[in-house]
């Protein structure tokens, strides 16, 4: 059985389809939010990666620009961002979780081509 993570939704308004995301371990994020501060950041996220998707659930997870980050977060510093994501954005379970971090579509197999020598 895989360890237990929970994701914050953090949405710039209510309207907006964009989502920002991180992922956190519920039960350091729990202590956390209560206030022990001897919890380290480093120990309540997964990663200090935050993922964007423009098309909120349904969408697949990139990589925000710096740029974006600017804009919706008034800076582009991983621990600023995710302290207040942390704050405003609203946790959901691994129950919750859609399978949005993997491949475009692995029945392709591999990503190289194979090509035989043969000319046209």
């Amino acid at each position: 059985m895989g360890k237990n993570i929970t994701r914050i939704v953090y949405k710039p308004d209510t309207q907006s389809t964009e989502e920002y995301i991180i992922i956190v371990h519920p039960e350091e994020l729990k202590k956390y939010k209560a206030g022990d501060t001897t919890i380290p950041l480093t120990d309540v996220v997964e990663s200090f990666q935050v993922f964007f998707s423009n098309q909120g659930n349904q969408g697949l997870l990139g990589k925000p620009s710096k740029q974006q980050l600017e804009t919706v977060f008034g800076t582009s510093v991983d621990v600023e961002i995710i302290k207040l994501m942390i704050q405003k954005g609203k946790d959901q379970s691994s129950d919750h979780l859609g399978n949005n971090f993997g491949s475009t579509n692995v029945t392709r197999g591999s990503i190289t081509e194979h090509r035989s020598g043969a000319t046209r």
